[in-house]
């Protein structure tokens, strides 16, 4: 086994096929620069059709978000907008389903759900979460189940987990 670089990595990542589903995110306060640009390089692996970043979440150009984000404000299609909720009215004109991205009453865990062809996937604030505007707007709550002793993770690394889960569900079969 060989660790690909260069152009035989880019040839082999070329033949794998995009699962084909539509997902879009929207950033609600998020605040650190570090996160937003987490956001952008996951959006960019993920092929999300559009990032909003709404309320106090900062936008490029900005020196973090652009070096760790390595670019990809540059590819991946965004916007900015100050309300979350209506970013995410109209993703739902758009006929997305919103899924907020939080642990809230009648939440679900992200690898039980089911997902359509069109998602919109809300992360909130480091510290507070999802707001509950934006939670009233939104169609579905899932989250990451935590089994040691911190509640939550970074927004980045658990919008990278359900992104992922969530363009793969279609591929995953019921067992039985």
């Amino acid at each position: 086994m060989k660790q690909l670089r260069g152009k035989p990595l880019k040839d082999y990542l070329k033949q794998i096929e995009h699962p084909g589903m539509e997902l879009v995110f929207v950033l609600q306060d998020v605040e650190d620069p570090v996160n937003v640009g987490a956001a952008f390089r996951i959006a960019d692996a993920c092929g999300v059709h559009e990032l909003s970043l709404t309320g106090t979440t900062p936008s490029p150009p900005h020196p973090s978000i652009a070096g760790i984000g390595r670019g990809t404000h540059r590819r991946v299609n965004w916007s900015s907008t100050e309300s979350a909720a209506e970013a995410i009215q109209t993703f739902k004109e758009r006929g997305y389903v919103c899924f907020a991205l939080e642990v809230a009453s009648n939440a679900i865990p992200y690898y039980e759900g089911v997902y359509p062809d069109k998602v919109c996937l809300v992360v909130g604030n480091e510290y507070y979460g999802v707001a509950k505007r934006t939670m009233s707007v939104c169609d579905m709550a899932v989250y990451v189940p935590m089994y040691g002793k911190v509640m939550s993770l970074n927004v980045h690394v658990a919008l990278g987990i359900a992104a992922y889960h969530i363009i793969h569900s279609s591929r995953i079969l019921p067992q039985g």
